[in-house]
């Protein structure tokens, strides 16, 4: 009973600096916050928040957590328009691609940035702590939400792909290392102001790549069986 009091204080003691931290966020920008004002804003001290977080950082990537909400729960609605693994992966693609060219400092902070921790383990922690946020997914939306490194998820999901013929286990490594390059590379140059697109133009351009180059790996006999055509957003 001890045990289950001090998560509920964790998880309470959590929301309020991660609440406090995601409101000033959006008043000063992701890298203009700091401990003390977050601290303040949430009524406590900062040797409080040293308790609960090791640093700044880590702080910073549990409060931006928040920000994929929106990806998460449209992610469901996107692989629906697959028929098959390689269409279904297509479309998550394009799903992380529009929001993550939407709130590109979000998206480098949880995936690129180092952070002196294996990020796969602060993502562990906050879904530890967050438990419900997994709440009515299903087995394959929580194996991509759950799985911090890119990469890494697109093997796992894609491997029935094989199943179905439409690719060679030997390529699975391949293609989800080069569609995570493609994307890394075109979300650090619009942070590094080295491409002048729009998000829209970004995340098109990038599902370009992508496409393409997931459409190389698909064997020839089945490209025909993967239909798939990038929407642009509404937003």
């Amino acid at each position: 009973m001890g045990e289950k009091r001090k998560q509920i204080q964790q998880a309470r003691m959590w929301k309020y600096f991660l609440d406090a931290s995601v409101d000033l966020i959006e008043e000063k920008g992701l890298q203009h916050i700091t401990v003390r004002e977050i601290a303040d804003r949430a009524g406590f001290t900062s040797s409080t928040v040293y308790n609960y977080f090791q640093d700044l950082s880590h702080l910073k990537f549990f409060s931006v957590m928040r920000y994929t909400k929106p990806y998460i729960n449209e992610l469901p609605q996107y692989m629906e328009q697959g028929t098959n693994t390689v269409e279904r992966w297509l479309y998550a693609w394009e799903c992380f691609c529009k929001h993550s060219f939407q709130r590109p400092d979000i998206y480098s902070l949880l995936f690129i940035e180092n952070l002196g921790k294996i990020p796969k383990q602060l993502m562990d922690q906050y879904y530890r702590i967050f438990a419900n946020d997994l709440v009515n997914l299903s087995e394959d939306i929580r194996l991509i939400i759950t799985q911090h490194n890119i990469a890494r998820r697109s093997s796992l999901y894609i491997k029935t792909a094989v199943q179905e013929g439409f690719m060679y286990e030997e390529d699975i490594e391949y293609i989800s290392d080069t569609t995570m390059l493609i994307w890394t590379g075109m979300l650090t140059n619009m942070l590094n102001l080295r491409r002048e697109l729009t998000q829209e133009e970004a995340a098109k351009r990038t599902m370009d790549y992508i496409y393409k180059s997931i459409m190389y790996t698909v064997i020839p006999n089945k490209r025909d069986e993967v239909n798939y055509e990038y929407r642009k957003s509404d937003k």
